[in-house]
């Protein structure tokens, strides 16, 4: 029983790895993850959007990625 937990635990943090990593892999997917409605512009290395609620973000390209303006990574390894 607690073998299984332990295996269903790994493969959902798996999962969670692959799906961020895919998720800042274009701006494409960054925008549909962050839950944008509308784009209001795009240049190559950042976009604003609006979102459902009607707040207005904007996406950065950093080192290849994709990510909320002010979240960037820290000073850990990146995937």
């Amino acid at each position: 029983m607690v073998l299984t937990l332990g295996v269903i635990f790994f493969a959902i943090c798996v999962y969670q790895l692959f799906y961020l990593k895919w998720a800042h892999s274009t701006f494409e997917n960054y925008y549909s993850f962050r839950g944008c409605q509308q784009l209001l512009t795009r240049t190559d290395t950042e976009g604003t959007c609006m979102l459902k609620n009607g707040k207005v973000i904007k996406l950065v390209k950093y080192q290849g990625r994709w990510f909320l303006d002010g979240d960037l990574p820290g000073p850990f390894p990146s995937w």
